[in-house]
């Protein structure tokens, strides 16, 4: 009985602890400086929808107390990582929308107190899209196998797997999947595709699985790159001869490259293909539609082969010698054909080489990703992101979202006022998405990281996020339901032309 009245002393006590409130401090030495925080959120602006920002003090110290604040709305914390909950959270902003919470931080070390410089948390009336799709994958090459496509709410730090791709791999029959796409965040509208052991591209149309074979004999592959219309259920592909070569002293470490890619379309209704482009000397690759479905951008690169050597042996010993520009052509949306191409973007008269293209929801931006060389740019540490404003013609870093290592892949937002960003300017190896609000005129904030439930989560996670998709809602089609589709035979596509 001594024991029991014991067990329940102690747990009031540490009910008691619990329940009081951390104290602002009120004799302090003021500091000149910011608290070095991380993830780093100091004046960061962030979406009225989202998930609590939870960071923590990267200074030794025996004590911290961190006061967030706006308007009448004030929470006081204690501890060095600062992890204000739901409710609270959700009053700051709320309060703060349109305006900024004030962040102070207080740390004691012995008995004296300090104060560091307070900074601001920026909150924006624009709400972001509240799902994020990505593939989680080890920064390796013999591990390829051992990923998933997941989603996670932005809105909380709600995470659930789309597909594992160890649901269909075996110890002799490996499986490789690409990054999940969607028509327009629609989460009904989806397709990934699947690589070596029961390879083939999975569509899910408004629920219905259809797992298709886009390797047809007058196409170079099966589709690789997807770009969903964005007003009728047709799709363009890139097919892509990729591969890989590693550097010995090169802090790049590895160049992934194509020896060839076309551009093809293909109408899942009928189940036909057809060629866009297929130029030999042309790599075309990564399609993309305008925002009304009536053009159709994509990079291309020009390159002469000088046949002294097998193809893919000239393109690895010649890597650097290819550079992309970005390109457009005309869409008949009834007739479903094409106009010429039009050069929108000449990089390689820069010494440069630009992928990606991404037009903005209102089509006043492309968004492209820029590097020295290549198409992989998320193995080139000098990518950076470019902007372009199709209706003066001017382009140019898009500095105000750039860090001095890697941005590659990038998104918009459905409403145009958000961008997530792949980069590696956590510690140079691991791809984390980023988020940016982008005025009408094209005028962005600082990024801020992917919040977690955990501030320190991505110093310990080893997997990179690889092609993050905003999504209006989560896919609600189970991973096991993917896997028993994918082990069924898939439907041929027929080759029917040349768009």
């Amino acid at each position: 009985m001594k024991q029991i009245r014991s067990i329940i002393v102690v747990l009031c006590m540490g009910l008691l602890a619990a329940c009081q409130q951390a104290q602002v401090p009120t004799n302090y030495t003021q500091l000149n400086v910011q608290p070095t925080i991380y993830p780093d959120y100091l004046d960061v602006t962030v979406p009225v929808n989202i998930a609590p920002l939870h960071f923590q003090l990267a200074a030794q110290c025996d004590e911290v107390v961190t006061r967030l604040k706006t308007a009448d709305e004030e929470v006081v914390l204690g501890g060095s990582a600062v992890c204000p909950d739901f409710d609270d959270w959700s009053a700051l902003v709320q309060k703060a929308k349109d305006k900024s919470i004030s962040v102070e931080m207080f740390a004691r070390s012995g008995e004296q107190w300090h104060r560091y410089q307070p900074f601001k948390i920026y909150v924006s009336p624009d709400s972001i899209d509240p799902w994020l799709t990505f593939r989680l994958i080890s920064p390796s090459y013999v591990t390829y196998e051992e990923l998933t496509i997941n989603q996670r709410c932005l809105e909380n730090y709600d995470e659930r797997v789309i597909y594992d791709n160890m649901l269909c791999s075996t110890e002799t029959n490996g499986q490789c999947i690409n990054c999940h796409y969607s028509q327009q965040g629609n989460p009904r509208r989806t397709m990934f595709h699947a690589r070596q052991n029961f390879g083939g591209t999975m569509l899910n149309i408004d629920g219905k699985l259809t797992k298709v074979n886009l390797k047809t004999d007058s196409t170079l592959s099966a589709g690789v790159y997807p770009a969903w219309h964005p007003k009728q259920n047709v799709l363009v592909y890139s097919t892509n001869n990729t591969m890989q070569s590693f550097h010995t002293r090169d802090i790049d470490k590895i160049e992934v490259l194509d020896a060839q890619s076309d551009l093809i379309f293909y109408d899942p209704e009928k189940n036909e293909v057809s060629s866009i482009e297929n130029d030999s000397q042309e790599f075309e690759t990564f399609p993309c539609w305008t925002p009304d479905g009536r053009w159709l951008y994509y990079s291309s690169a020009h390159f002469e082969w000088r046949d002294t050597i097998e193809k893919s042996s000239e393109c690895i010993l010649r890597y650097k010698d290819i550079r992309y520009n970005i390109y457009r052509k005309s869409f008949d949306p009834e007739r479903h054909t094409f106009g010429p191409r039009e050069l929108v973007f000449a990089a390689d008269s820069l010494g440069l080489s630009a992928t990606l293209p991404r037009i903005s929801p209102d089509g006043r931006f492309l968004l492209v990703a820029v590097g020295e060389w290549g198409t992989f740019h998320i193995w080139h540490r000098d990518a950076d992101l470019w902007l372009m404003d199709l209706q003066t013609g001017q382009i140019g870093p898009f500095t105000e979202v750039n860090s001095p290592t890697v941005e590659s892949f990038h998104n918009w937002s459905s409403n145009g006022r958000w961008i997530v960003i792949s980069s590696r300017r956590d510690d140079g190896n691991f791809t984390r998405p980023f988020f940016a609000h982008v005025d009408k005129d094209g005028h962005a904030t600082k990024p801020f990281e992917l919040p977690t439930d955990d501030p320190n989560y991505h110093r310990e996670f080893m997997k990179s996020y690889n092609v993050p998709e905003f999504m209006r809602g989560p896919v609600t089609i189970k991973p096991q339901d993917y896997a028993d589709a994918l082990k069924r035979p898939a439907l041929d596509a027929k080759f029917v032309g040349h768009k």
